[in-house]
Protein backbone atom coordinates (compact mmCIF):
# COMPACT_ATOMS: atom_id res chain seq x y z
CA UNK A 1 0.00 0.00 0.00
CA UNK A 2 1.48 3.34 -1.09
CA UNK A 3 1.45 6.50 1.04
CA UNK A 4 -1.53 8.05 -0.74
CA UNK A 5 -3.40 4.77 -0.63
CA UNK A 6 -2.98 4.38 3.10
CA UNK A 7 -4.00 8.01 3.70
CA UNK A 8 -7.15 7.41 1.60
CA UNK A 9 -7.82 4.23 3.56
CA UNK A 10 -7.47 6.14 6.85
CA UNK A 11 -9.83 8.85 5.63
CA UNK A 12 -12.40 6.20 4.68
CA UNK A 13 -12.03 4.56 8.07
CA UNK A 14 -12.48 7.83 9.94
CA UNK A 15 -15.53 8.66 7.83
CA UNK A 16 -17.01 5.23 8.53
CA UNK A 17 -16.62 5.59 12.28
CA UNK A 18 -17.94 9.16 12.30
CA UNK A 19 -21.26 7.96 10.85
CA UNK A 20 -21.76 6.12 14.14
CA UNK A 21 -19.70 8.15 16.64
CA UNK A 22 -20.95 11.67 15.96
CA UNK A 23 -18.33 14.46 15.88
CA UNK A 24 -15.79 12.65 18.05
CA UNK A 25 -12.83 12.92 15.69
CA UNK A 26 -10.40 13.36 18.57
CA UNK A 27 -11.39 10.18 20.42
CA UNK A 28 -11.62 8.27 17.12
CA UNK A 29 -8.05 9.23 16.23
CA UNK A 30 -6.85 8.28 19.73
CA UNK A 31 -8.47 4.85 19.51
CA UNK A 32 -7.11 4.26 15.99
CA UNK A 33 -3.60 5.38 16.97
CA UNK A 34 -3.68 2.99 19.93
CA UNK A 35 -4.95 0.17 17.70
CA UNK A 36 -2.28 0.74 15.05
CA UNK A 37 0.38 0.95 17.76
CA UNK A 38 -0.57 -2.52 18.97
CA UNK A 39 -1.71 -1.28 22.38
CA UNK A 40 -4.91 -1.57 24.39
CA UNK A 41 -7.23 1.13 25.70
CA UNK A 42 -9.53 1.90 28.64
CA UNK A 43 -12.58 4.06 28.00
CA UNK A 44 -13.73 5.42 31.37
CA UNK A 45 -16.99 7.29 31.26
CA UNK A 46 -20.56 7.36 32.51
CA UNK A 47 -22.99 4.88 30.91
CA UNK A 48 -24.53 5.68 27.55
CA UNK A 49 -21.73 7.77 26.03
CA UNK A 50 -20.97 5.34 23.18
CA UNK A 51 -18.14 3.15 24.51
CA UNK A 52 -19.69 -0.12 23.33
CA UNK A 53 -20.78 1.51 20.08
CA UNK A 54 -17.19 2.55 19.41
CA UNK A 55 -15.94 -1.02 19.83
CA UNK A 56 -18.64 -2.53 17.63
CA UNK A 57 -18.21 0.10 14.90
CA UNK A 58 -14.45 -0.44 14.90
CA UNK A 59 -14.82 -4.20 14.48
CA UNK A 60 -17.39 -3.82 11.70
CA UNK A 61 -15.24 -1.28 9.84
CA UNK A 62 -12.37 -3.80 9.74
CA UNK A 63 -14.57 -6.85 9.16
CA UNK A 64 -12.89 -8.18 12.30
CA UNK A 65 -14.06 -10.76 14.80
CA UNK A 66 -15.67 -9.00 17.76
CA UNK A 67 -16.42 -10.43 21.19
CA UNK A 68 -17.96 -8.76 24.21
CA UNK A 69 -17.50 -9.92 27.80
CA UNK A 70 -19.68 -8.40 30.50
CA UNK A 71 -17.55 -8.45 33.66
CA UNK A 72 -19.42 -9.35 36.85
CA UNK A 73 -18.21 -10.58 40.26
CA UNK A 74 -19.18 -14.19 39.41
CA UNK A 75 -17.33 -14.24 36.08
CA UNK A 76 -14.55 -16.86 36.03
CA UNK A 77 -11.22 -16.71 34.14
CA UNK A 78 -12.27 -19.76 32.11
CA UNK A 79 -15.34 -17.82 30.92
CA UNK A 80 -12.89 -15.57 29.08
CA UNK A 81 -9.94 -17.78 28.16
CA UNK A 82 -11.75 -21.04 27.45
CA UNK A 83 -11.64 -24.49 29.01
CA UNK A 84 -10.69 -28.10 28.30
CA UNK A 85 -13.78 -30.28 27.92
CA UNK A 86 -13.80 -34.08 27.82
CA UNK A 87 -15.17 -35.38 24.53
CA UNK A 88 -16.80 -38.71 25.30
CA UNK A 89 -16.94 -39.65 21.63
CA UNK A 90 -13.18 -39.28 21.10
CA UNK A 91 -12.35 -40.19 24.73
CA UNK A 92 -10.01 -37.23 25.06
CA UNK A 93 -9.97 -33.63 26.23
CA UNK A 94 -10.40 -30.84 23.71
CA UNK A 95 -9.95 -27.11 24.14
CA UNK A 96 -12.96 -24.85 23.68
CA UNK A 97 -11.73 -21.33 23.01
CA UNK A 98 -13.17 -18.45 25.00
CA UNK A 99 -14.05 -14.94 23.78
CA UNK A 100 -10.46 -13.73 24.27
CA UNK A 101 -9.65 -15.43 20.95
CA UNK A 102 -10.98 -12.52 18.91
CA UNK A 103 -9.61 -9.53 17.04
CA UNK A 104 -11.39 -6.89 19.11
CA UNK A 105 -12.39 -7.79 22.66
CA UNK A 106 -14.70 -5.50 24.61
CA UNK A 107 -14.08 -6.00 28.33
CA UNK A 108 -17.22 -4.21 29.48
CA UNK A 109 -17.11 -2.77 33.02
CA UNK A 110 -13.81 -4.56 33.63
CA UNK A 111 -13.62 -3.26 37.20
CA UNK A 112 -16.69 -5.32 38.15
CA UNK A 113 -14.71 -8.52 37.66
CA UNK A 114 -12.73 -9.98 40.56
CA UNK A 115 -8.94 -9.48 40.56
CA UNK A 116 -8.53 -13.16 39.66
CA UNK A 117 -10.68 -12.73 36.56
CA UNK A 118 -9.10 -9.41 35.61
CA UNK A 119 -5.65 -10.97 35.73
CA UNK A 120 -6.49 -13.58 33.10
CA UNK A 121 -6.11 -10.83 30.48
CA UNK A 122 -2.57 -9.89 31.48
CA UNK A 123 -0.75 -12.52 29.41
CA UNK A 124 -3.09 -12.01 26.46
CA UNK A 125 -2.53 -8.24 26.43
CA UNK A 126 1.25 -8.48 26.81
CA UNK A 127 2.09 -11.55 24.71
CA UNK A 128 -1.00 -12.25 22.54
CA UNK A 129 -1.21 -15.78 23.92
CA UNK A 130 -2.98 -17.70 26.68
CA UNK A 131 -1.57 -20.52 28.83
CA UNK A 132 -4.10 -23.03 30.16
CA UNK A 133 -3.21 -26.30 31.88
CA UNK A 134 0.43 -25.94 30.84
CA UNK A 135 -0.50 -25.51 27.19
CA UNK A 136 -0.02 -22.20 25.39
CA UNK A 137 -2.41 -21.04 22.68
CA UNK A 138 -1.55 -18.08 20.43
CA UNK A 139 -4.09 -15.37 19.69
CA UNK A 140 -3.98 -14.53 16.00
CA UNK A 141 -3.32 -10.87 15.19
CA UNK A 142 -4.74 -8.35 15.25
CA UNK A 143 -5.73 -8.39 18.92
CA UNK A 144 -7.09 -5.26 20.60
CA UNK A 145 -8.69 -4.92 24.04
CA UNK A 146 -11.13 -2.10 24.69
CA UNK A 147 -11.97 -2.04 28.39
CA UNK A 148 -14.68 0.17 29.84
CA UNK A 149 -15.21 1.54 33.33
CA UNK A 150 -17.87 3.61 35.07
CA UNK A 151 -15.97 6.14 37.22
CA UNK A 152 -18.98 6.96 39.41
CA UNK A 153 -19.86 3.59 40.91
CA UNK A 154 -17.55 1.95 43.43
CA UNK A 155 -19.91 -0.48 45.19
CA UNK A 156 -19.42 -4.02 43.87
CA UNK A 157 -16.38 -2.93 41.86
CA UNK A 158 -12.72 -3.90 42.11
CA UNK A 159 -10.16 -1.22 41.32
CA UNK A 160 -7.73 -2.33 38.63
CA UNK A 161 -4.30 -3.03 40.13
CA UNK A 162 -1.46 -0.76 39.10
CA UNK A 163 0.27 -3.57 37.20
CA UNK A 164 -2.79 -4.07 35.02
CA UNK A 165 -3.30 -0.36 34.36
CA UNK A 166 0.30 -0.20 33.17
CA UNK A 167 -0.50 -2.70 30.41
CA UNK A 168 -3.03 -0.33 28.86
CA UNK A 169 -1.40 2.10 26.46
CA UNK A 170 -4.14 4.72 26.79
CA UNK A 171 -6.89 5.61 29.25
CA UNK A 172 -9.37 8.20 28.03
CA UNK A 173 -13.07 9.08 27.99
CA UNK A 174 -15.73 9.64 25.35
CA UNK A 175 -17.29 12.68 27.00
CA UNK A 176 -20.80 14.05 26.60
CA UNK A 177 -21.83 15.22 23.13
CA UNK A 178 -22.63 18.88 22.53
CA UNK A 179 -26.24 20.01 22.12
CA UNK A 180 -25.91 19.99 18.32
CA UNK A 181 -24.20 16.59 18.28
CA UNK A 182 -26.88 15.01 20.45
CA UNK A 183 -29.59 16.57 18.27
CA UNK A 184 -27.98 15.04 15.17
CA UNK A 185 -27.80 11.70 16.96
CA UNK A 186 -31.52 11.83 17.73
CA UNK A 187 -32.31 12.63 14.10
CA UNK A 188 -30.03 9.90 12.71
CA UNK A 189 -31.51 7.20 14.92
CA UNK A 190 -35.20 7.90 14.51
CA UNK A 191 -35.74 5.02 12.11
CA UNK A 192 -32.61 2.84 12.23
CA UNK A 193 -29.41 2.02 14.05
CA UNK A 194 -26.41 3.53 12.21
CA UNK A 195 -24.55 0.25 12.76
CA UNK A 196 -27.05 -1.41 10.44
CA UNK A 197 -25.75 0.58 7.48
CA UNK A 198 -22.08 0.35 8.40
CA UNK A 199 -19.99 -1.61 5.88
CA UNK A 200 -16.35 -2.74 6.15
CA UNK A 201 -13.85 -0.32 4.63
CA UNK A 202 -10.79 -2.44 5.44
CA UNK A 203 -9.94 -6.07 6.03
CA UNK A 204 -8.02 -7.57 8.92
CA UNK A 205 -4.93 -7.89 6.73
CA UNK A 206 -5.03 -4.12 6.15
CA UNK A 207 -5.04 -3.54 9.91
CA UNK A 208 -2.03 -5.85 10.30
CA UNK A 209 -0.33 -3.86 7.52
CA UNK A 210 -0.82 -0.60 9.44
CA UNK A 211 0.47 -2.17 12.65
CA UNK A 212 3.60 -3.36 10.85
CA UNK A 213 4.00 0.02 9.13
CA UNK A 214 3.98 1.79 12.52
CA UNK A 215 7.07 -0.17 13.55
CA UNK A 216 8.85 1.15 10.47
CA UNK A 217 8.34 4.82 11.37
CA UNK A 218 11.70 6.35 12.23
CA UNK A 219 12.44 7.84 15.64
CA UNK A 220 15.65 9.84 15.65
CA UNK A 221 18.04 8.91 18.49
CA UNK A 222 17.67 12.45 19.85
CA UNK A 223 13.90 11.87 20.17
CA UNK A 224 14.48 8.55 21.91
CA UNK A 225 16.65 10.41 24.42
CA UNK A 226 13.89 13.03 24.73
CA UNK A 227 11.43 10.28 25.68
CA UNK A 228 13.78 8.96 28.33
CA UNK A 229 14.46 12.41 29.81
CA UNK A 230 10.71 13.01 30.07
CA UNK A 231 10.06 9.62 31.66
CA UNK A 232 13.01 10.00 34.05
CA UNK A 233 11.61 13.36 35.17
CA UNK A 234 8.41 11.63 36.35
CA UNK A 235 10.47 9.27 38.53
CA UNK A 236 12.22 12.06 40.39
CA UNK A 237 9.35 14.57 40.60
CA UNK A 238 8.67 15.62 44.19
CA UNK A 239 4.87 15.46 43.71
CA UNK A 240 4.78 11.93 42.29
CA UNK A 241 4.89 8.79 44.41
CA UNK A 242 5.28 6.46 41.40
CA UNK A 243 6.83 7.48 38.09
CA UNK A 244 6.49 5.96 34.63
CA UNK A 245 7.74 2.43 33.98
CA UNK A 246 10.04 1.27 31.16
CA UNK A 247 6.91 -0.16 29.52
CA UNK A 248 5.55 3.40 29.49
CA UNK A 249 8.63 4.52 27.56
CA UNK A 250 7.97 1.84 24.95
CA UNK A 251 4.31 2.84 24.74
CA UNK A 252 5.19 6.52 24.26
CA UNK A 253 7.56 5.60 21.44
CA UNK A 254 5.08 3.29 19.72
CA UNK A 255 2.16 5.70 20.09
CA UNK A 256 4.34 8.50 18.70
CA UNK A 257 5.14 6.35 15.67
CA UNK A 258 1.44 5.68 15.19
CA UNK A 259 0.59 9.39 15.37
CA UNK A 260 3.27 10.12 12.76
CA UNK A 261 1.89 7.44 10.43
CA UNK A 262 -1.65 8.79 10.77
CA UNK A 263 -0.34 12.21 9.69
CA UNK A 264 1.29 10.70 6.61
CA UNK A 265 4.87 10.80 7.90
CA UNK A 266 7.45 8.01 8.13
CA UNK A 267 9.35 9.83 10.87
CA UNK A 268 8.49 11.24 14.30
CA UNK A 269 8.73 14.87 15.37
CA UNK A 270 8.85 16.31 18.92
CA UNK A 271 5.14 17.16 18.73
CA UNK A 272 4.33 13.43 18.38
CA UNK A 273 6.38 12.65 21.49
CA UNK A 274 4.71 15.39 23.51
CA UNK A 275 1.18 14.28 22.54
CA UNK A 276 2.03 10.67 23.36
CA UNK A 277 3.56 11.72 26.69
CA UNK A 278 0.33 13.46 27.74
CA UNK A 279 -1.90 10.58 26.61
CA UNK A 280 0.08 7.51 27.68
CA UNK A 281 1.07 8.51 31.23
CA UNK A 282 -1.77 9.98 33.36
CA UNK A 283 -3.21 6.60 34.41
CA UNK A 284 0.25 5.23 35.30
CA UNK A 285 1.30 7.88 37.80
CA UNK A 286 0.38 8.24 41.47
CA UNK A 287 0.44 11.52 43.36
CA UNK A 288 2.09 11.55 46.80
CA UNK A 289 -0.87 13.36 48.30
CA UNK A 290 -3.67 15.63 47.23
CA UNK A 291 -3.63 19.36 47.88
CA UNK A 292 -6.50 21.33 46.29
CA UNK A 293 -4.33 23.82 44.44
CA UNK A 294 -4.34 24.86 40.81
CA UNK A 295 -1.84 22.90 38.75
CA UNK A 296 -1.86 19.90 41.07
CA UNK A 297 -3.35 17.21 38.75
CA UNK A 298 -1.21 14.57 37.08
CA UNK A 299 -1.79 16.17 33.67
CA UNK A 300 -0.66 19.55 35.02
CA UNK A 301 2.51 17.94 36.36
CA UNK A 302 3.16 16.33 32.98
CA UNK A 303 2.77 19.71 31.29
CA UNK A 304 5.23 21.20 33.77
CA UNK A 305 7.71 18.48 32.86
CA UNK A 306 7.23 19.22 29.16
CA UNK A 307 8.01 22.90 29.89
CA UNK A 308 11.22 22.10 31.75
CA UNK A 309 12.78 19.32 29.63
CA UNK A 310 14.59 20.81 26.58
CA UNK A 311 13.12 19.87 23.20
CA UNK A 312 15.71 18.43 20.78
CA UNK A 313 16.38 20.58 17.74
Amino acid sequence: MQKQEHMNALAALRSSLQTVIVNKSGIIDTVLACLFAGGHIILEDVPGTGKTMMARALAMSFNAEFRRVQFTPDLLPSDITGIHIFNQKNREFEFRKGPVFANILLADEINRGTPRTQSCLLQAMEESKITIDRETYPIEPPFFVIATQNPLEREGAFILPFSELDRFMIKTSMGYPSFEEEMRMLEDRKSEDPLDRLIPVMEKKDLVFFQNAVRGVRIDPSLSEYILWLVTATRSHDRLLVGASPRASLHIARFSQSLALMHGRNYCIPDDIQKAFLQCLPHRLILKDYIPLVGNSVTDILRQILDTVPVPV
